[in-house]
């Protein structure tokens, strides 16, 4: 596993992977949606993070880094409960919504998501890829 400087150790893009194979975090991580797929520049983009839990997590952090190629060029906290309703547990959607600006360059980038309990515990941490199109809106006039 090659470690990008700037972004958390985690684990490496393309598919959802753990940040150390073997580990049972108490979050489990089933699937993740991107839309639209891939994301366009200047247009809203949806992340959603299936996950599933035994615990009951009243409160916490979700931190988002990306990198493009090995350049860290992104990094975002956000409060667990402004992304999914709390407590959450069971069967849950992290959703996290961003416009790219227009200037963003197309091609492909890791996104790493560090789950943080509310004593900054670590309860999941997953990396993957997703692209951004060559495509640019037309503006409206």
């Amino acid at each position: 596993m090659k470690r990008i400087k700037g972004v958390p150790e985690c684990s490496d893009a393309r598919n959802i992977r753990l940040a150390k194979k073997g580990r049972d975090y108490p979050v489990k991580v089933s699937g993740v949606e991107v839309v639209p797929d891939p994301v366009v520049r200047g247009e809203p983009a949806t992340f959603k993070i299936s996950a599933s839990t035994d615990k009951n997590i009243t409160k916490g952090k979700l931190v988002i880094d990306v990198a493009y190629f090995i350049f860290h060029v992104h990094s975002e906290t956000h409060n667990l409960c402004d992304e999914t309703p709390c407590p959450a547990t069971g069967e849950f959607v992290l959703a996290s919504q961003q416009t790219l600006p227009s200037f963003t360059p197309p091609g492909s980038y890791t996104l790493t998501m560090k789950l943080l309990g509310d004593s900054n515990e670590e309860l999941t941490c997953i990396s993957f890829g997703f692209s951004i199109g060559f495509v640019t809106p037309n503006p409206i006039i």
